[in-house]
């Protein structure tokens, strides 16, 4: 096992045995040793393991490092695996509701007996969580909204945790010998920030042997469906996968239909009736004004005409007297119109970007040091990295106060000036909005910094009026660079707090304020759908992956997707920029 892994399992750890009442001190230790670790060099870790010697880190002791050696060398913890037997699945699956920490879910299991989500539900139902001691009415409606929104949000899934099961799918159907063509489609085509499930299209002339490898391939839980030309499965993360298979000559019909969206496809086969085509799935058809299409006739085999042909989606599109429209942008919000007028705008590239910012270290409550980020970002041929570590009011990520964050500052003046990476760092901080709009640091302080993310972190039940005036007062202050993931979101499991986007995006353009766009996969925020109108406006914006760990930077991809979605092109992006061009504009803002 890794460092990352290693943590991640002592954390679980501290988490079973606060489910247990187990001894506080206890609890912490294996906190901090998850901490500790994830701030050694993984050399050190391993030549510890072989030495014997993790117990001269401070934080560590003999217990601890007994642990730490076993997952290190075995990747498994029998102390690890009894405790988990011990404590009910259920109980783990309630801390997942927003509000419920170990300590409230331990009270509901030791006076209510509830060790699961259903038994839970029943009891708020009955009234009896809002009676127990610490809880009330207020918190036993926020438990039922957590639980209303984890079944709702369950049917969904984030398009990276999508894309990571279809690649492997995507990629074994290419190899088989009877598939000509293969592609994914639906809204994972889409660059959707949630996918249902999985669609997969082939072209072939022999579907059997496709469909056979298909419901027997790895990973496959229950096969729900098989055909001639259609079959489904479940897979164990839970995910729907659906394949379609269609001769050759029905494919680009058959992926321009599957790919959506439904609002996309209806404008388009409007445009097709205009021209005396009939569209569908099947083809493109000369439509018959007496009766209707004859698409149907073709799907079931009967004489009728014969599709226009089209080997590529452009070809489709042309047919329709457009140009090719990318799948991101098929919303059915008026990107037919602008192909028509040939306004579609030249889509932001992956290759067009050339650093990113907002990212966090060990320092707070990230999973890697200065220097390991410094190297990841350097192995994805990125220019430059801003480091941004939390603020000091942000005690729960290990906030950084102004001693820390000036020695961190210093750290990297050091870290540049002796050349240790081709990619510069730039200073920063992710400095937290106060309830009244105030900031964490003072302008002094901020005024020491190469840039400033400023983010909400707290009070998120503030009214629409108050969260926008706080968010505005804060952009409105000196030395700030960009406001963070603007709306508090995390997808499929907490809803944005109110707050009016367009006056906050109208405030960011009279303040010189970027708004970033968030490309952690949980935020992919500011949302899609804001961006084109906000970009026409003169909102610039950063792509930034917000991470915590060196893989994680890998997100700007992400963003890169949901920017495409939001018609955004390399002008409206900072992080375009080229690192001279970056220290010019950000000496500007100061």
């Amino acid at each position: 096992m890794n460092k990352t892994d290693i943590a991640a399992v002592l954390t679980d750890i501290g988490t079973l045995l606060e489910l247990k009442g187990e001894n506080p001190f206890k609890i912490r230790a294996y906190q901090a040793g998850a901490r500790l670790l994830e701030g050694l060099e993984e050399a050190e870790i391993a030549q510890r393991v072989e030495a014997g010697t993790l117990e001269e880190v401070k934080g560590i002791g003999e217990a601890l490092a007994q642990k730490i050696s076993e997952l290190h060398r075995t990747g498994r913890l029998e102390f690890y695996e009894k405790l988990k037997a011990t404590v009910p699945e259920g109980l783990v699956e309630i801390l997942s509701i927003p509000g419920l920490g170990a300590k409230k879910v331990r009270a509901l299991q030791e006076k209510l007996g509830i060790d699961t989500i259903a038994k839970l539900r029943a009891a708020c139902a009955d009234g009896k969580v809002a009676a127990l001691e610490g809880f009330g009415e207020k918190t036993q409606e926020k438990i039922l909204t957590g639980i209303r929104n984890r079944e709702a949000y369950g049917r969904r899934h984030l398009w990276v945790k999508a894309q990571e099961a279809s690649a492997p799918i995507l990629a074994g159907l290419r190899q088989l010998a009877d598939a000509e063509q293969v592609e994914s489609c639906g809204s994972l085509r889409r660059r959707m920030e949630t996918v249902g499930d999985l669609d997969f299209l082939v072209a072939t002339t022999n579907p059997a042997p496709i469909v056979d490898w298909f419901v027997a391939m790895e990973g496959v839980q229950e096969v729900t469906a098989r055909g001639e030309s259609k079959a489904s499965v479940r897979l164990q993360s839970g995910l729907q996968a659906d394949l379609r298979l269609v001769p050759p000559e029905q494919f680009v019909f058959a992926l321009h239909h599957l790919t959506g969206s439904k609002d996309h496809n209806v404008q388009m086969r409007h445009r097709a009736l205009a021209r005396g085509l009939s569209m569908s799935e099947w083809g493109l058809f000369p439509a018959d004004e007496k009766h209707g299409s004859t698409a149907e006739a073709k799907k079931h085999g009967g004489a009728g005409p014969k599709s226009l042909k089209a080997k590529t989606e452009a070809d489709l599109f042309k047919a329709l007297d457009l140009p090719f429209i990318p799948p991101e942008l098929r919303e059915g919000r008026g990107e037919i119109e602008a192909a028509e007028a040939g306004q579609l705008p030249r889509l932001l590239e992956e290759s067009d970007i050339r650093g990113v910012f907002h990212n966090h270290t060990t320092a707070s409550d990230g999973h890697n040091t200065l220097e390991e980020m410094a190297a990841a970002a350097e192995k994805l041929g990125l220019e430059y990295l801003g480091i941004a570590d939390h603020s000091k009011s942000s005690f729960q990520a290990r906030g950084l106060d102004e001693a820390r964050l000036e020695e961190q500052v210093e750290q990297i003046r050091k870290f540049n000036a002796a050349k240790k990476s081709k990619t510069h760092l730039f200073t920063g901080t992710e400095c937290d909005i106060l309830p009244d709009g105030k900031l964490d640091f003072s302008k002094t302080t901020l005024a020491q910094l190469d840039y400033v993310v400023i983010s909400v972190h707290s009070s998120f039940r503030q009214s629409r009026e108050d969260m926008t005036k706080r968010i505005v007062r804060a952009m409105e202050k000196e030395h700030v660079t960009m406001l963070g993931h603007l709306t508090g979101r995390l997808l499929l499991e907490r809803e944005p707090y109110d707050v009016d986007v367009d006056q906050v995006i109208d405030a960011a353009i009279a303040n010189g304020v970027v708004i970033e766009l968030n490309a952690s996969p949980m935020r992919l925020d500011m949302d899609w759908r804001h961006w084109r109108k906000a970009a026409e406006k003169g909102l610039l914006t950063s792509i930034n992956p917000d991470a915590h760990r060196t893989t994680q930077l890998e997100y700007f991809k992400l963003g890169v997707g949901i920017a495409r979605k939001g018609w955004l092109t390399k002008e409206a992006v900072v992080t375009t920029k080229p690192l001279a061009a970056m220290k010019a504009w950000l000496a500007g803002r100061k």
